[in-house]
């Protein structure tokens, strides 16, 4: 077998072992995609399609419904976590074990074992969901061929450890800079400090109490953090500039226009000289009660929860699929160095998705 090719034979967390040691940091991430499609294009029931390093692949038996299941095939920078580790207490280590090789492991098998589902499927492998918006691949393939994603409701196999969650954040990303006058900082009586000038901003962070909200009986808890904080010129001169970079997390009853315009009214008063939206995406309401997601959530069991963080089910809902997160991986340890899944969870979702797609 090639290097590169991938055995869609085997069971799910040996897949995902094998996807860990095909490193698809974003950006680059065509090895995998090659591999990807080579082994759907084998798989004689199915349709593939490729956009840049995004693959989808469909059924056409024409079913009264269809149903996406998707998944993103990048990862973060690896951390020396590279290449994949079983150990006897049955966790599966490595690079994206979590967020989401798993998810994608579980996508492939379904893709090659289940050739006649009750519903059409559609499923999406796509690039770059790790950085910033505009770098997408969903996106991209949401503009450029919208009706690839066409369906009646999706599945994102991003880490939930096997629950549904419903919806997701909205991640907004803003830069505040303030301004100052340079000087030597022999003389700094004739500056002024941009950076301290940043303190208003900070200690307006300090005593910012984020909102819980319940929604369809979920709770969403929000975050308006610091992420960063640059300025400087050199060791013996006063700063004329400074920038913090804030990132808030907010609950799906915000759309975006209402984001910026809650930030702005955060820090109003703080001296900031300017405010720039350097990246954002919107949040998704959980829409469990669509027939579609309820009738899912019935089948795979347990009690829904709320996703914490932004998931493409936000770019599902604008293309008016109503969509749940549903995966295996488990989200507390997504980007983390000793990143890991279960390999008992890996199978179940396996399982309870084959079950929900080919049970009458």
């Amino acid at each position: 077998m090639p290097v590169n090719s991938l055995d869609l034979h085997q069971d799910a967390a040996a897949l995902t072992a094998q996807l860990i040691d095909l490193p698809s940091v974003s950006g680059e991430e065509k090895p995998l995609a090659d591999a990807i499609e080579e082994a759907l294009g084998a798989l004689p029931h199915l349709r593939v399609l490729r956009y840049g390093n995004n693959v989808v692949a469909r059924t056409e038996l024409g079913r009264a419904e269809r149903v996406v299941l998707a998944g993103h095939i990048d990862t973060v920078p690896i951390a020396d976590n590279v290449p994949a580790r079983r150990d006897a207490d049955g966790l599966l280590w490595g690079c994206g074990a979590s967020d989401m090789k798993s998810g994608v492991a579980v996508q492939l098998r379904i893709a090659a074992t289940v050739p006649e589902p009750r519903r059409d499927l559609t499923f999406v492998f796509y690039d770059n969901e790790e950085v910033d918006a505009d770098r997408n691949g969903l996106g991209h393939l949401a503009r450029a061929h919208p009706d690839w994603l066409a369906g009646d409701f999706a599945v994102l196999l991003e880490p939930s450890s096997g629950r549904v969650e419903g919806g997701c954040q909205g991640t907004l990303r803003v830069e505040l800079r303030t301004e100052g006058r340079r000087s030597h900082s022999a003389r700094s009586w004739l500056g002024d400090n941009a950076i301290h000038r940043a303190a208003p901003i900070l200690a307006r962070l300090a005593d910012y109490e984020p909102r819980r909200v319940v929604i369809d009986g979920l709770e969403y808890r929000e975050g308006l953090n610091a992420v960063a904080v640059t300025g400087g010129v050199a060791g013996n001169v006063i700063p004329d500039a400074c920038t913090v970079t804030v990132n808030y997390r907010y609950a799906p009853d915000l759309g975006e226009d209402a984001a910026v315009a809650h930030v702005r009214e955060v820090f109003d008063g703080c001296g900031v000289a300017e405010f720039a939206v350097v990246d954002h995406s919107p949040a998704a309401l959980p829409g469990l009660s669509h027939p579609a997601a309820a009738a899912f959530t019935e089948a795979v069991g347990g009690t829904p929860l709320p996703k914490f963080g932004w998931t493409d089910v936000s770019r599902f809902s604008a293309l008016g699929v109503p969509a749940v997160n549903y995966g295996p991986g488990d989200p507390n340890f997504a980007h983390k160095v000793d990143e890991r899944a279960e390999e008992a969870l890996i199978h179940h979702c396996e399982a309870r998705l084959r079950a929900w797609l080919t049970t009458p």
